[in-house]
């Protein structure tokens, strides 16, 4: 990957996908990739992949850094409702800002342009604040508890199997806590 100030290391990309009320990561994949934005559809080909008997996907929450007109309409076909942050927010809004009314839905067929629409309705705003106590913890837990703040073998296929060990890891950590 390019490094600030120039130059490249070699580091991978690594991604999960979290269920929300358990926090058991469901989808994880590691690549070569500098920027979120190519990592959307992998996780979207995961996600399919998955047994029916675990439940069915309905949302993508994710931050800006995955916003992208293409994975918009890459959530569309999958049958997802994309949440994708279109750009930064400041952390405290107004009150009239906080409680505007959207208006109408947009009668386009734009996926961007619903999905934006969508982002700003207070259904929209609760599901995707649900994003930052769903993911966040789990990250964080892998980094500060768990110690996992890089991947330690090189080669994509061994950093990718690192990070399923990783994952695996975790899972079986909150299965525990879960288990009480």
């Amino acid at each position: 990957m390019p490094v600030s100030g120039g130059g490249f290391e070699q580091a991978y990309n690594a991604q999960v996908g979290v269920e929300h009320t358990s926090r058991l990561i469901v989808v994880n994949h590691a690549s070569p990739n500098p920027n979120d934005k190519q990592e959307l559809p992998p996780a979207l080909d995961n996600l399919q992949q998955l047994p029916e008997e675990l439940g069915r996907v309905n949302h993508v929450l994710t931050d800006n850094g995955f916003y992208s007109e293409a994975n918009v309409k890459a959530c569309e076909p999958a049958g997802l409702t994309p949440l994708i942050a279109m750009g930064r927010t400041g952390h405290h809004p107004t009150l009239e800002e906080r409680f505007a009314d959207p208006g109408e839905a947009p009668d386009t067929a734009a996926p961007v342009a619903r999905m934006e629409h969508r982002l700003r309705t207070p259904e929209g705003k609760a599901l995707y604040a649900q994003r930052k106590s769903t993911v966040e913890p789990v990250l964080g837990l892998i980094k500060h508890v768990m110690g996992c703040r890089q991947l330690l073998l090189r080669g994509l296929q061994a950093a990718q199997g690192e990070w399923n060990l990783v994952c695996i890891a975790y899972n079986l950590r909150r299965l525990h806590v879960l288990a009480g």
